[in-house]
């Protein structure tokens, strides 16, 4: 898909980071994830590919207008979660 190196789970904690911060929107993190994940080319750590699974999607709604499925405690919740298992 891309020559570009592939994430490593430290820069994929990054874009946790980003959103949280809101120095990306949940529609970039979305799609960023997404870029990676759906390239069939790469092979992914068990971690990375559960972190990325959590990013791709962040974006989606409880229908039209509706809140985030996963709001901001959530993803705190997995960015902790995340540091947790990137530690053990």
């Amino acid at each position: 898909m891309t020559a570009e190196r592939q994430p490593n789970s430290a820069e994929i904690e990054a874009h946790f980071l980003a959103l949280l911060d809101g120095r990306m929107t949940r529609d970039a993190v979305d799609r960023w994830a997404g870029r990676w994940l759906t390239d069939d080319a790469l092979s992914w750590d068990e971690l990375s590919l559960w972190a990325l699974g959590l990013l791709y999607g962040i974006d989606l709604r409880d229908g039209p207008g509706g809140a985030y499925l996963h709001d901001d405690e959530q993803v705190q919740g997995r960015l902790t979660e995340l540091r947790s298992r990137r530690n053990d």
